[in-house]
């Protein structure tokens, strides 16, 4: 069956960041110097025009469907794909300083980010268990790649291995698990399935949906899914670690919401039951472990673990408001993120990185602006109010408690006061520790600018908290009228 140019307007973005990828990776292949900034560059600029048209392309109003329903686009997909996108930008540009004294700079980094984000892409417009999964291995593959980018270093070889042996076997689970919903069922398509599915379905439907769970589970590092995380975290090098932690989060939570709400909205008894204890562990893992760490990157990796705990508190709740409070927690998360780790990023000593939590030991006296960012992003982290980490938690919070979820608010509440405990510890040490030895000062102005904008958006959340949760509102009404 043929397609017109209109008819498939709603994956031009997608059209265009593929062709885009395909015609840097020959533009690299022909240049002789500067290859590796240069393409960084323009995959930015490609980055940035794909969000444009992704904003052009958004229908005006209910879903389209497009590719005989594989496809779908709406303004759910459209708010998450933005923010991929520019997660994905800011993973680039935070990359050049770094790839360039490392001595890794190769202009197939940023297309691979390019072809992950193509991955990410496609799996929040899924609407088949086929084209999900298409667009989970596009994603994968990419990232495995750039895990292990740096092939001169056994902690990044590790790093990539670990990912790809794991990230295999939860493909795995994921195919198992569609393969029974599609032969109990009887398709793959959401739409079908959210017409045939009802609170009644057979234990084969359940089983298969709780094997999809754990595959998506695993992208989302939750608990019990989450033992690549630390140590992919710590021998990645940090840029590709610091888009582990953004970009793809943010998909596989998305594609978590669009997954359960559409094709398995009518089994909200039984998904929620199976969230609620994946939710607890990761918060309880996330609190307690990173206490013991003294790698701040290892510390971050069990940070994120928790963080995605008490994102899954609001989908938990199996609410519109619920659904919508995930977006806003990860909408901040994701910027929180970013902002710490371009601060770690510039954790040098004469060039060379460091990363125990001992070596910002008096930051606040030898770089006091660098001190105050992390600060902030470390008491927006801890939920501490007015900073943009404490709205996330509080909308979660709410959900949870107005779906009378009230023992799962009450640990939720419990879990942030000890990962309090690790965050304020990244404050004393910066505040009441003396310097040891200086860090590098020249940082570069791309990782300044990103840290004052990310800083910005957390001390200032308050005054635009409105307009952004009128945004996830829409998103999730036209993710539910579909």
């Amino acid at each position: 069956m043929g397609f017109t140019f209109t008819e498939i307007m709603p994956a031009w973005p997608e059209i265009f960041l593929a062709c885009a990828a395909m015609g840097l990776l020959v533009l690299g292949v022909f240049m002789k110097t500067g290859a590796a900034r240069s393409i960084s560059w323009l995959s930015v600029l490609a980055l940035v025009a794909t969000g444009i048209l992704e904003i052009v392309v958004v229908p005006d109003g209910g879903r389209v469907h497009i590719f005989n329903q594989l496809f779908v686009a709406d303004v759910f997909t459209t708010f998450v794909k933005c923010l991929i996108l520019g997660a994905s930008a800011v993973g680039i540009i935070m990359s050049l300083g770094y790839n360039d004294r490392e001595d890794i700079a190769r202009f197939e980094f940023p297309i691979l980010i390019l072809l992950a984000t193509l991955g990410m892409m496609m799996m929040v417009s899924a609407a088949d268990l086929i084209s999900l999964y298409v667009g989970l291995e596009l994603q994968s593959l990419s990232l495995y790649v750039i895990a292990a980018f740096r092939r001169d270093s056994v902690k990044s070889s590790e790093a990539g291995l670990k990912y790809f042996v794991l990230g295999a076997l939860a493909s795995g689970m994921l195919l198992y698990g569609s393969s029974m919903i599609y032969g109990f069922s009887g398709s793959t398509n959401f739409l079908q399935l959210a017409k045939v599915l009802d609170a009644d379905a057979s234990a084969g439907i359940i089983v298969g949906l709780v094997f999809v769970m754990v595959g998506l589970a695993f992208k989302i590092s939750a608990f019990p899914f989450h033992m690549w995380t630390p140590d992919v975290y710590e021998g990645a090098p940090t840029p590709v670690t610091a888009f582990f932690a953004a970009a793809p989060k943010m998909a596989a939570m998305a594609l978590f919401i669009s997954v359960l709400v559409g094709p398995f909205g009518n089994l909200v008894a039984q998904w929620q039951q199976v969230l609620v204890l994946i939710a607890i562990g990761s918060m309880l893992l996330g609190g307690f472990a990173a206490i013991t760490q003294s790698n701040i990157k290892r510390l971050l990796a069990y940070s994120s673990i928790g963080n995605m705990g008490y994102a899954l508190i609001g989908l938990s709740a199996g609410t519109k408001d619920g659904y919508s409070a995930v977006l806003i927690y990860m909408s901040i998360y994701l910027v929180m993120t970013v902002g710490a780790f371009a601060v770690v990023l510039c954790m040098r000593r004469e060039g060379r990185m460091v990363e125990e939590v001992k070596d910002l030991a008096g930051l606040s006296k030898t770089q006091p602006a660098m001190a105050a960012l992390m600060a902030l992003f470390m008491f927006s982290m801890a939920g501490i109010p007015p900073l943009a980490g404490f709205f996330g938690k509080f909308y979660v919070f709410l959900a949870a408690i107005e779906a009378k979820l009230y023992i799962l608010a009450i640990i939720g509440v419990l879990a942030s006061v000890v990962a309090a405990y690790y965050y304020l510890r990244i404050v004393m040490t910066m505040y009441f520790t003396e310097p040891v030895e200086d860090l590098d000062r020249n940082v570069g102005p791309e990782l300044s600018t990103i840290q004052a904008i990310a800083g910005a958006f957390v001390l200032f959340f308050i005054l635009f908290a409105e307009p952004v949760v009128q945004m996830t509102n829409q998103a999730i009404a036209s993710l539910t009228s579909g």
